[in-house]
C-alpha cells in the first residue's frame, strides 16, 4: 500500500510540474500586452514601459515562470494587474462560493444518480429501466445553462421561491447562502446525475454477469441480496472515477452557471480576468483549479485501493 501511495504521489508531483509549464506557456503566448491594454492605444511608450516594470513584465519569461512558481509554493499567487490586490485574497473571497456550490451539486448528483442507476440495473429491460435511461438521455442532451434558465423562469420569476441571482454572503446566515446556491447547484447537478446514473447502471450490469454473482445466487442468495452485498461494491470503481471527474468539473467548469446566476465565484473571476487581460490572475486561478483536479484524482486512486485491494500491489 505504501509503494502504491508513493507511486501516485510521484505522479501527482510530475503532473503539477507539467501543468504549470503548459499553463504558463499557453497564457504567455496569447497576443497582446497587458500594460498596453490597461493604458489604452494612445499611451506613451515611456508610460507603458514604466507600467511593465511595475507589473514585473520587463524580465525574461523564464524568470517570470520561476518567480510565479516559487511564489505559489509559499502561498503568494502574485498581485492582480486590474484589482491591484493580492490574488490570494481574490481567490479566498471567491472560493467560499465556488467550493460550496461544487460540493452541493456533487451531493445532489450522487443522491439522484445512485438510486436511479441501481434501480435501472435491477430492472434491466423493464419499464423502470427504460424510463430511467430515457430521463438520463434527456439530462445528458440538455445543456446545464438551459436548465439554469428554466429554473430561474419557474422558481424565481413565476413561483418566487428563490432569488434570480446573486449571493448574500455566508455572514447573512447558512441557510440564506444554501438557498441562494440551490438553483445553481440543481442546474449543475442534473446533467452530471444523468451521466453518473448511466455509468452506475452499466457497471452494475457488468458485475451482475460475473461468475462470483452466479456463485452467490447458487448458494441461495436472492437477486436483491447478491446485488447489494456483492455487485454494488465491485461496481464502484468506475463510478468513483466519474465522481472525481465531476467534482473537478463542477469546481472549474461552473463559469456559465455563475454568469447566469451572477455568483461571485472562481469561474466569474476567470472570465473577468480574461476580459481585462489580467494574465497573472488567469494563470494562478487556473493552476489552482488544476491542482484541485490532480489532488482529487489522487484521492480517487487511493479510494480505488480501498475498494479493490488488488490494486495495492500495483504501482
Amino acid at each position: 500500500m505504501i509503494r502504491y501511495v508513493f507511486g501516485r504521489l510521484l505522479s501527482l508531483v510530475i503532473s503539477l510540474i507539467v501543468a504549470s509549464v503548459v499553463i504558463f506557456v499557453v497564457i504567455e503566448i496569447a497576443p497582446g500586452d497587458p500594460a498596453s491594454f490597461m493604458l489604452g492605444l494612445n499611451a506613451q511608450p515611456e508610460t507603458v514601459a514604466a507600467l511593465r516594470a511595475e507589473l514585473g513584465l520587463d524580465v525574461s519569461k523564464v524568470e517570470r515562470y520561476f518567480t510565479w512558481v516559487t511564489g505559489m509554493l509559499s502561498g503568494d499567487f502574485g498581485t492582480s494587474y486590474t484589482y491591484r490586490s493580492p490574488i490570494s485574497e481574490l481567490i479566498a473571497d471567491r472560493v467560499v462560493v465556488s467550493l460550496p456550490l461544487a460540493i452541493y451539486a456533487l451531493i445532489l448528483s450522487t443522491v439522484i444518480a445512485f438510486p436511479a442507476g441501481i434501480y435501472a440495473a435491477s430492472r434491466r429491460g423493464g419499464v423502470g429501466d427504460m424510463s430511467v435511461m430515457g430521463a438520463t438521455q434527456l439530462g445528458v442532451a440538455i445543456p446545464n445553462f438551459w436548465f439554469a434558465m428554466i429554473m430561474v423562469l419557474i422558481f424565481a420569476i413565476n413561483l418566487r421561491w428563490f432569488s434570480a441571482g446573486g449571493f448574500p454572503g455566508w455572514d447573512k446566515g447558512f441557510f440564506g447562502g444554501i438557498k441562494a446556491l440551490t438553483l445553481p447547484a440543481i442546474s449543475l447537478a442534473l446533467p452530471q446525475a444523468a451521466i453518473l446514473a448511466r455509468v452506475m447502471r452499466s457497471s452494475l450490469l457488468d458485475m451482475l454477469g460475473e461468475d462470483f454473482i452466479r456463485s452467490a445466487r447458487a448458494k441461495g442468495l436472492s437477486q436483491r441480496q447478491a446485488l447489494w452485498k456483492h455487485a454494488v461494491r465491485n461496481a464502484l470503481i468506475p463510478v468513483l472515477t466519474i465522481i472525481g471527474l465531476q467534482f473537478s468539473f463542477l469546481l472549474a467548469g461552473g463559469i456559465i452557471i455563475e454568469q447566469v446566476f451572477f455568483l461571485p465565484g472562481l469561474g466569474r473571476l476567470i472570465f473577468q480576468a480574461i476580459s481585462a487581460r489580467d494574465l497573472i490572475v488567469v494563470e494562478s486561478v487556473v493552476m489552482l483549479l488544476v491542482f484541485v483536479v490532480i489532488v482529487v484524482n489522487f484521492a480517487v486512486d487511493i479510494a480505488y485501493a480501498a475498494v479493490d485491494p488488488r490494486l495495492r500491489t500495483k504501482t
